[in-house]
């Protein structure tokens, strides 16, 4: 009692509960209240559930000192204008994916997924321990905000299509939603493609404005219902080998937090992107035996001149990007050269493991 009476005196009593594991400390200092808006329905499940885990994360690692609204698409701003409300200071963070700036800023894209390119494990190396989220600091610095992944759904399905696709004249005038370098390969072959917000697949589907559509994977395509009006099922995962989620605090807000703060929303950062990858690798399973087994869905893989075409044009959209954007040309080179690097035991290793193991399970 002598104890606690001196350290109330001295005014160091908030101090030693700050460093106490498990204490709420919000009564003892500011609460900091920020708004989180995303690309997301209100709690769709993966995505929207997702921001809901990174908020609840920060709230419980700092003791109560920050505390996260989450803000569904449209409720505060719309689904695309993310990147915008949170350069802005509209809201303070943000949770959607990168991709879907590139009108904005071209190099964006490389920070969700890049045709034919890393694999999550391979894309998290990149960010975490290679010159991945220093140059994405970099370029989103010049737009006011702090970036950082949240989230990965894993490789991402080619998409659904209300057709079967048996050669690359199927594809031709196809109007397929695809965002970012992908979308850029697939007009290049003769579709036609749109960047709309998930929660408009199925109407444009249902109405024809769509033939065609990426999302993410069963599990999300599963929620939207997306098997009621497309048949076909395309695994090609091409297009997404891994797509990271981003999450954006706006950098005057981020600039103003104290270095534990700072600490606590980064390690919740990190905490929610391995969440999310572990969740989807389970939830995905579900979902396409439910619509495989359950609703007869068609799963089909793209035809070899298709993936062959496509590859060619990732490749052209790719090196046109790099040629018109100093900024890609930088962070694509970094990528390329960490993709070779990892390759070289992802061949051997990952990769040689699971052809091993898909032959022995056939035989």
């Amino acid at each position: 009692m002598e104890r606690r009476s001196f350290l109330k005196t001295a005014g160091i009593g908030a101090a030693g509960v700050a460093a106490a594991p498990f204490v709420n400390t919000a009564s003892a200092q500011e609460t900091i209240t920020w708004n989180m808006v995303t690309s997301w329905p209100k709690n769709f499940p993966g995505l929207g559930t997702g921001a809901n885990d990174l908020a609840d994360r920060i709230e419980r690692m700092s003791g109560g000192r920050m505390r996260i609204k989450v803000h569904g698409a449209g409720e505060m701003v719309p689904a695309l204008e993310v990147f915008d409300a949170v350069s802005q200071g509209t809201a303070e963070m943000g949770h959607s994916a990168s991709y879907y700036w590139r009108g904005k800023v071209a190099a964006s894209q490389f920070f969700t997924a890049v045709p034919f390119g890393m694999t999550t494990t391979e894309t998290n190396a990149w960010l975490y321990h290679g010159d991945g989220q220093k140059l994405w600091d970099e370029l989103y610095a010049q737009h006011n905000l702090k970036p950082f992944p949240v989230g990965n759904t894993g490789t991402q399905m080619a998409g659904w299509f209300k057709k079967e696709i048996n050669s690359l004249d199927d594809m031709q005038g196809l109007k397929l939603r695809l965002p970012g370098l992908a979308g850029e390969a697939m007009s290049d072959i003769g579709v036609s493609t749109l960047t709309i917000p998930g929660s408009e697949i199925f109407t444009s589907l249902q109405t024809g404005v769509l033939d065609a559509a990426d999302w993410v994977g069963p599990y999300n395509d599963l929620a939207f219902g997306l098997h009621q009006v497309a048949d076909y099922y395309y695994t090609s995962a091409w297009n997404e080998p891994s797509a990271v989620l981003e999450g954006t605090v706006n950098l005057d807000a981020w600039n103003a937090l104290p270095d534990d703060l700072k600490a606590v929303v980064a390690e919740a950062a990190m905490a929610s992107n391995l969440a999310m990858i572990s969740e989807f690798a389970l939830r995905n399973a579900e979902a396409l035996k439910t619509l495989v087994e359950e609703h007869d869905v068609q799963l089909r893989a793209f035809p070899e001149d298709v993936v062959k075409a496509l590859y060619e044009s990732s490749q052209k959209v790719l090196q046109q990007q790099v040629d018109s954007d100093p900024e890609s040309a930088r962070i694509f080179e970094s990528y390329q050269a960490f993709q070779t690097q990892v390759r070289g035991f992802t061949d051997v290793g990952e990769f040689a493991y699971l052809k091993v193991r898909e032959s022995v399970i056939q035989s």
